[in-house]
């Protein structure tokens, strides 16, 4: 009988709390708008942060309640933006697909002995955390001697959500089939390296050093010595050297590539005449100097 009682009073107990949490929803409700359940469909729920929010439900929210525009979402691209802008009532821009450029060549390269050949100088060997932004701080500008060149301690790799950029001897490369220029990697990269480009421009400048000609090749052997070649032979006059750094103006640029066949350094890629293939992925401690 004791325990009929308090099944019964267990079942009373229940009864009135379903009751009151039926009565309080009821009471709370908040109508939400049935537009936001379908832009959330539309975007790609990878949460990397690329539109500036801090995932793909923040970001639709903010379309909803129009504090933001459709187009910001790189993953999901052209597609995701018409997707919005059909439910928002809206006409969307056709959004341009863009991938991460790391503008740095200094890629080393070593003999049978272990002697550095070509690339990016180093200056001391570093031993402490193996973090970009940590070794930056460290020996004046890092273990680097261009203070403008990649660390290769990997910390845009570990930001990637797409396994799109690895290190590839001693420098951050992009794979740009994986890539979906959310620019994760362009934020926490401490010296800014990392910049959007659209994957059809087979014609970028691999180099972001600012330093004089004689100053860039005591610290890498292929870094821009702004000799100026490529402005000289450019058609288009698309080719400027600005503070001792050559600079691509892509609204005159055709993709002739012209300027490839004369830089000195060869570190004006032309993906249209090199063999893609995938990267020999590198340990992110990489080799002993």
């Amino acid at each position: 009988m004791e325990i009929l009682i308090a099944v019964g009073i267990l079942g009373g107990l229940g009864l009135i709390f379903g009751l009151v949490l039926a009565a309080a929803s009821k009471v709370f409700y908040v109508e939400t708008d049935p537009r936001l359940d379908r832009l959330n469909e539309c975007l790609p729920g990878a949460n990397c942060g690329g539109c500036g929010y801090a995932g793909c439900s923040a970001y639709a929210e903010a379309v909803l309640k129009g504090e933001a525009p459709v187009g910001k979402c790189a993953s999901g691209g052209n597609e995701a933006a018409q997707a919005m802008a059909q439910i928002m009532g809206i006409k969307a821009e056709t959004v341009t697909r863009r991938v991460a450029l790391v503008r740095c060549s200094g890629e080393k390269t070593y003999d049978k002995d272990g002697n550095l050949v070509s690339g990016a100088r180093v200056k001391a060997e570093y031993e402490g955390f193996k973090d970009c932004l940590a070794a930056s701080k460290v020996g004046g500008n890092g273990p680097l001697s261009c203070k403008f060149g990649c660390i290769g301690f990997g910390t845009c790799v570990k930001a990637c959500k797409y396994d799109a950029i690895h290190i590839v001897n001693g420098v951050a490369k992009v794979n740009e089939d994986r890539c979906v220029g959310c620019l994760a990697c362009a934020a926490v990269c401490p010296r800014k390296l990392i910049v959007p480009v659209e994957p059809d421009r087979n014609v970028v400048i691999a180099c972001a050093s600012l330093a004089k000609g004689a100053v860039t090749t005591r610290g890498c052997t292929t870094g821009c010595i702004g000799c100026g070649l490529c402005k000289k032979i450019c058609p288009r006059d698309a080719i400027t050297v600005e503070r001792n750094l050559a600079v691509i103006d892509y609204s005159k640029c055709d993709n002739c590539a012209l300027c490839a066949t004369v830089c000195p350094k060869h570190l004006i890629k032309d993906s249209k005449v090199e063999t893609l293939k995938d990267p020999v992925v590198e340990p992110l401690n990489g080799p002993k100097i």
